[in-house]
């Protein structure tokens, strides 16, 4: 792609993925992948061919309205805009964005819609907002009720989507997120409508701050009573100062690289920091690509086949090659199952035990992501993940055919956007490295088994001589109870392992608890030995605390973790992949279930009510944590909703 200034005229290298270059495990995860999900891919694909071949013959989605229905439609539209609506002959592009000012990933999105409509106006097409979506922040939500809505925005999100997308007006979009939920929404909701092209059009991220080292340190100075809250607001304010995402690698960064892998950025867009040149020139690109890419040009590319099996496994490679957050098991699952492909917890386990760590970025390390994009970021890591065979090169992106476009970066010559192939590796091997010298020859999430469930474990970040664990359980249905007895000293001179449970999909959202993170490490810090075992979630930022998170089955649909008593001993091996509670097998089939979610009618307030219908019916973690059916089939991927609304209904009873 060197030079070009479009990223769909160059023709990508040769495709090796028949050639034998292939990494064989990650090939034979793939085949393994495409045949369980046969039927249901079958079923998608023939569903959205179907809707691409009426879009080729009938032209702008809109020429089939009424008059009165695209009337609705351009009442609104400036003049020339009306003028073009009218006439059904342009593509019509809807713009779907995440932007609120709260939050600072998404407040340079203010802006976008009206680059993007001039610039789908230049490559002659019209482009509408279609419809906004809500975008919260789990960051300011932590430890707060409302955080117990955070993974469930990621369903309303996509049906958000689904509604913009509803209205037959459209025939490609643009989509506007960056974080959490929002990214995982966006892309399940554009699935649905899978023969419309859809280009991600990220933000970036914000400049680096206070160091993360530093950041954390005050953390936990503060759980110790060191310093007061001013100092610990400061240190915040420091480190989250200014427009564009967080810098360190959690969900939000995790998302972004995942989405450039699959093929639904514009290749390099992703760590390109807001109000710069060189991000308003890849915005105006993504516009016009957007219109390049519809069923009325010669580079069709609905994003129902971009996200194929190949493209799901590169995104579990990249996610893994990262020490990316562990959120993304879940949504990966969600991912796939919205384009017919039935993901496991099986094939992200196999592919970590072939996948190397090939970059440190906080909590992983103490770089963060604008560090990360200075030692050549996206571009090395893509080419080092393709020469090695881990990645799948023969892929549709919205660039064109092949992955090796992704090793082109953009750059700004002479006021024009072009794209020119990176060459050289890494500039810094502190914090991106090459396959041959790795940080670690596996990824940096490990799947755990054992007589307590299956869980997820991201040990990038955990020193080697804390990824086993064997000490007493403390059991906790809150975690406000657990911060309560650190405050009061009870958890000191002793080894542990917290066990955390009423926090699944179907019990209460699933809420992040790393606010746990900052007294645990104290704790770890003093010598003792402590863990974490909870069905809730710790994501991206879960730090330097061993854990096994995500566990399922969930208390709240009876699994084991609601058996475990105080002083039960637990074996946590993060290393081997085992899950233990070490209690006799016939002492276990005797004990009853203690504990319960709280009832519909406890669970009130921050809305939380409003929510009620989706703990009934969310699946379990390892099947995504969602309400929707796996695209393609009959039957819910909430194979657990029955319990839960016994559960629920349960806990109203009491």
């Amino acid at each position: 792609m060197t030079g070009r200034t479009d990223p769909g005229r160059t023709d990508p290298r040769p495709d090796d993925d028949e050639g034998g270059r292939v990494n064989p495990v990650i090939q034979e995860i793939t085949d393994r992948l495409i045949e369980r999900s046969r039927a249901s891919r079958t079923a998608y694909l023939a569903r959205i061919d179907a809707e691409a071949e009426e879009a080729r013959r009938r032209g702008p989605a809109r020429s089939s309205l009424g008059c009165a229905n695209l009337a609705h439609g351009f009442a609104a539209a400036p003049g020339a805009d009306k003028l073009d609506l009218r006439a059904s002959v342009k593509p019509g592009v809807a713009i779907v964005s995440s932007y609120n000012d709260m939050l600072s990933a998404h407040q340079p999105y203010e802006t976008y819609p009206a680059i993007l409509k001039a610039a789908v106006r230049t490559a002659g097409g019209v482009a509408q907002f279609a419809g906004g979506v809500p975008a919260m922040c789990d960051g300011i939500t932590q430890g707060r009720p409302g955080m117990e809505l955070s993974l469930y925005s990621r369903e309303v999100i996509a049906m958000a989507t689904a509604i913009a997308l509803s209205h037959d007006m459209f025939d490609a979009s643009l989509m506007l997120g960056v974080c959490d939920k929002i990214v995982p929404g966006l892309l399940i909701g554009a699935l649905h409508f899978g023969h419309l092209p859809a280009v991600f059009v990220p933000a970036g991220p914000m400049g680096s701050g206070l160091p993360n080292k530093v950041k954390a340190r005050t953390r936990q100075l503060f759980a110790e009573g060191k310093v007061g809250k001013d100092e610990l607001l400061d240190a915040e304010a420091r480190s989250y100062h200014s427009p564009g995402t967080c810098t360190f690698y959690g969900t939000a960064n995790s998302n972004q690289v995942m989405i450039e892998v699959m093929g639904l950025h514009l290749p390099g867009a992703t760590f390109v920091n807001p109000r710069t040149e060189l991000r308003q020139a890849l915005t105006e690109a993504a516009g016009r690509r957007a219109v390049a890419l519809t069923a009325h040009g010669a580079e069709y590319t609905p994003v129902g086949r971009v996200v194929d099996e190949k493209a799901i496994v590169n995104a579990c490679v990249a996610l893994l090659a990262t020490g990316g957050s562990t959120n993304h098991t879940m949504h990966l699952v969600a991912i796939a199952a919205a384009a017919g492909i039935e993901l496991l917890w099986d094939d992200l386990a196999a592919l970590s035990k072939a996948v190397p760590l090939l970059t440190r970025m906080y909590p992983n390390g103490q770089a963060d992501v604008n560090h990360f994009q200075a030692a050549g970021g996206m571009q090395v890591l893509i080419g080092e993940l393709l020469d090695a065979g881990l990645l799948h090169r023969d892929v549709l992106t919205i660039a064109g055919r092949g992955l090796d476009h992704y090793r082109s970066a953009p750059a700004l010559k002479d006021g024009e956007l072009v794209w020119e192939e990176r060459t050289e590796g890494s500039a810094d091997p502190d914090v991106l490295r090459p396959v041959g010298d790795a940080f670690s020859p596996d990824g940096g999430i490990h799947m755990l088994d054992g007589n307590l469930g299956r869980a997820v474990s991201k040990v990038s970040a955990v020193r080697p001589e804390h990824l086993v664990v064997e000490a007493p359980a403390k059991v906790f249905d809150d975690q406000l109870d657990l911060l309560r007895a650190f405050e009061a000293g009870e958890l000191d001179g002793q080894d542990f392992v917290a066990v955390i449970r009423y926090q699944g999909p179907s019990a209460n959202g699933m809420p992040e608890l790393h606010k746990l993170t900052p007294p645990l490490a104290v704790l770890l810090d003093r010598g003792q030995r402590v863990a974490i075992v909870t069905d809730g979630r710790m994501s991206g930022a879960s730090g330097k605390v061993p854990a096994a998170i995500h566990l399922s089955p969930e208390a709240a649909h009876g699994g084991p973790i609601a058996l475990v008593r105080d002083g039960d001993p637990i074996r946590l091996d993060s290393a081997a992949g085992t899950l233990e509670l070490l209690v006799p097998a016939e002492e276990l089939a005797a004990r009853t279930p203690q504990g319960a979610p709280l009832s519909d009618a406890q669970w009130v307030g921050t809305g939380r009510e409003l929510f009620a219908a989706f703990r009934r019916t969310a699946g379990p973690a390892e099947r995504g944590a969602g309400i929707f059916a796996l695209n393609g089939r009959a039957e819910s991927l909430a194979d657990g909703a029955g319990a839960a609304g016994s559960t629920a209904a349960a806990g109203d009873a009491r």
